[in-house]
C-alpha cells in the first residue's frame, strides 16, 4: 500500500511539472512587435546568443541580353554562416544583431567543378573568376520598437494552415565605387534587386518552446554583369535563381562548398565576431579592392624597374 502511495505521489508531481511547463509555452503572435523580432530572430539565427547558424543555397546564373536568348553561364553554391547577440534598450525593448560573412562559388555546369577562369562568349577573353566573398554581411540592430516609437512588422508575413511565408525585395540603387564621381549626371549606379523568400512550419517557429528555426529559402537576384567578367558596359543582366534552407550545422554543407573554404577561404567556416563594426563588403567593393592592389603593385614594380 504504501508503494503504491508513494507511486501516486510522484506520478501527482509528474504531472503538476507537465502542467506548469504547458502554462508557460504559447503561441507567438505576429501582430505583437516583441514576437515579431523573436520570429525573425529564429528565422535567421542560431539557437542562443553566440551560436552559429548556416544557410545554404545553390541554383542558376543567366545571362539576359536584348535580342538574345538567355542563356545559362554557370551554376550556385553559396553559404552564409551567422551568429547572433541580444541587444537591449530602454525605450525600442529586447531585440538582436547579426553578423555574417558569406561566400558563393561559381560552378561550370558542365563539369560540376569550381570555375577558375571563364571563357567570356561576347568579347572572346578569358578571364579569373572572382567568387563572392564578402566579409562582414552586418546587419542593424533589430528592436520591437523604432527610435520614433513605430513598432516592427514582418515583411509581408503570412500563414496558409501550417506554412508561414515571408517574402521581402530588396531594390538596390546607390553609388557604384566602381564607377565615377558624376553618376547622378551621366548614370552607372550600381542597380540590382534582390528577393528573398523564407517559408517555415508555424508549428515550429511560433512554439514559444523553441529556440530557432529552421526555414527553406528561395533567392533571386537580378543585377549589372559582375566586374570581373569583363563586359566592358556591354548592353545586358545578370538573373540568378537559387533555392536553400538553414542547416542544422556547418558539417551538412555540400563537399564542393567545405572543400573550397579549407583550401582558400579559411575564415569562412565561422562567423565574424558579435561586436563586428567594420563596413559591409560587396562584390563590387572587394573587386575594386583587388584592382586597387593589383595596379598598385605594378605601378610599384614598374617604379622599381625605372621604367624599362
Amino acid at each position: 500500500m504504501k508503494a503504491h502511495l508513494k507511486f501516486a505521489g510522484l506520478a501527482t508531481i509528474a504531472s503538476l511539472f507537465v502542467a506548469a511547463n504547458s502554462a508557460q509555452a504559447r503561441e507567438l503572435d505576429p501582430s505583437d512587435p516583441t514576437d515579431a523580432v523573436e520570429i525573425m530572430k529564429r528565422t535567421q539565427c542560431g539557437e542562443a546568443d553566440n551560436v552559429p547558424a548556416v544557410y545554404h543555397w545553390s541554383g542558376r546564373g543567366y545571362s539576359r541580353v536584348r535580342g538574345e536568348p538567355d542563356s545559362l553561364l554557370f551554376k550556385l553554391q553559396g553559404m552564409n554562416v551567422r551568429q547572433c547577440i541580444t541587444v537591449e534598450d530602454a525605450e525600442r525593448g529586447k531585440g538582436y544583431r547579426m553578423v555574417s560573412r558569406e561566400v558563393m562559388f561559381y560552378v561550370d555546369p558542365e563539369t560540376n567543378e569550381i570555375l577558375r577562369t571563364w571563357d567570356n562568349p561576347w568579347t572572346g577573353e578569358t578571364t579569373n573568376v572572382m567568387h563572392v566573398a564578402n566579409d562582414p554581411v552586418n546587419s542593424r540592430a533589430s528592436y520591437p520598437y523604432s527610435a520614433d516609437g513605430k513598432p516592427y512588422a514582418l515583411p509581408n508575413f503570412r500563414q496558409q494552415d501550417d506554412w508561414l511565408f515571408m517574402p521581402f525585395e530588396a531594390p538596390l540603387f546607390y553609388h557604384n565605387v566602381l564607377a565615377g564621381d558624376y553618376q547622378d549626371y551621366v548614370g552607372n549606379k550600381y542597380h540590382a534587386m534582390e528577393i528573398f523568400d523564407f517559408t517555415m512550419r508555424a508549428s515550429e517557429v511560433l512554439d514559444s518552446e523553441n529556440s530557432t528555426a529552421y526555414p527553406a529559402i528561395a533567392w533571386v537576384r537580378v543585377s549589372d554583369w559582375l566586374p570581373w567578367m569583363k563586359m566592358r558596359g556591354r548592353q545586358g543582366q545578370m538573373v540568378f535563381n537559387a533555392t536553400g534552407a538553414k542547416l542544422k550545422s556547418y558539417d551538412d554543407l555540400p563537399a564542393i562548398i567545405k572543400d573550397e573554404i579549407a583550401l582558400n577561404y579559411p575564415i569562412y567556416n565561422a562567423p565574424p565576431p558579435v561586436d563586428d563594426s567594420r563596413k559591409n563588403e560587396t562584390t563590387w567593393t572587394v573587386f575594386k579592392k583587388m584592382i586597387d592592389e593589383q595596379r598598385a603593385k605594378e605601378k610599384g614594380e614598374e617604379k622599381a624597374g625605372g621604367g624599362h
